[in-house]
């Protein structure tokens, strides 16, 4: 997003973490209710053309919003999407992204309350780790002829009891919604949304043997110094990485050792 519909979502996001800062507000509930008001936008287009008219007035908006969907969600969901329906949009479409990154946020929120969100952070990665390792799967789960039922439940049977109820509600709707998204491109959306609730970068390492404690230590302190911003680190095993170590930070990536490479790039990157 950019322009108008950048400044939207700020001020959005920022009404959210007002709201689930309170803790009479039930995040997942919330997270429930935005998403099924995305998935109302995404059908109607002409709906969300008219919410995001800009030759509209806001509160003519506002008000439409509440007669819509005012007694079908809770009083929190429904001021939520009013006051995003006031805001400017650049396009149409970017309100229905905002409202679809606002559920995620929200149950993230809910995870972070019951001090699970290192976990879904996680979950998020690995799973996306078996995806990429099973064309089988990834088959399955991006078919387009197969139903959203089949789909819930296959990923039930994956998850169920093996992951945070979070990471299947956020997994379940991503792929029964993807929204023209792949589905790699879905995880890696959510798993950088779940870092920057803690103000956390992602890095993706990749190792020929698993690391030491004191070695997750030492390269998440390094990748801290090089970035200004709190790691958390995704540790992946690739026996063909011989002798060193992969981190990849967003488009960046530094190859070299555990100890010294490292240290030696933070130092070049920093002057």
């Amino acid at each position: 997003m950019n322009g108008a519909s950048r400044e939207a979502l700020a001020a959005a996001r920022e009404r959210l973490d007002a709201l689930t800062d309170s803790t009479s507000v039930d995040a997942v509930q919330l997270a429930d209710e935005l998403a099924a008001v995305t998935a109302l936008l995404d059908r109607e287009a002409g709906l969300r053309r008219v919410l995001t008219d800009p030759a509209q007035p806001a509160e003519a908006k506002a008000e439409l919003v509440q007669r819509l969907i005012g007694a079908q969600v809770s009083g929190s969901a429904a001021d939520l999407v009013a006051g995003m329906a006031r805001s400017r949009w650049s396009q149409p479409r970017d309100l229905v992204d905002a409202l679809e990154e606002l559920a995620s946020i929200a149950d993230l929120t809910a995870a972070e309350r019951t001090g699970t969100l290192d976990d879904v952070e996680d979950e998020l990665f690995r799973f996306g780790r078996i995806v990429s390792s099973s064309t089988e799967l990834r088959a399955a789960l991006t078919d387009r002829a197969a139903g959203t039922a089949a789909k819930t439940e296959l990923l039930h049977q994956l998850l169920g009891g093996r992951a945070k109820p979070v990471t299947e509600r956020l997994v379940v709707r991503l792929v029964t919604a993807p929204r023209g998204r792949s589905l790699e491109a879905g995880l890696e959306s959510l798993s950088k949304l779940a870092a920057e609730r803690r103000d956390r970068m992602v890095a993706v390492v990749t190792s020929a043997v698993p690391l030491s404690d004191g070695q997750k230590q030492r390269l998440g302190a390094a990748l801290t110094r090089l970035y200004g911003r709190r790691m958390h680190l995704n540790l992946d095993v690739d026996p063909e990485v011989v002798g060193g170590i992969r981190v990849q930070v967003g488009d960046e990536v530094i190859n070299g050792s555990i100890a010294d490479r490292l240290d030696d790039a933070a130092r070049r990157m920093a002057s």
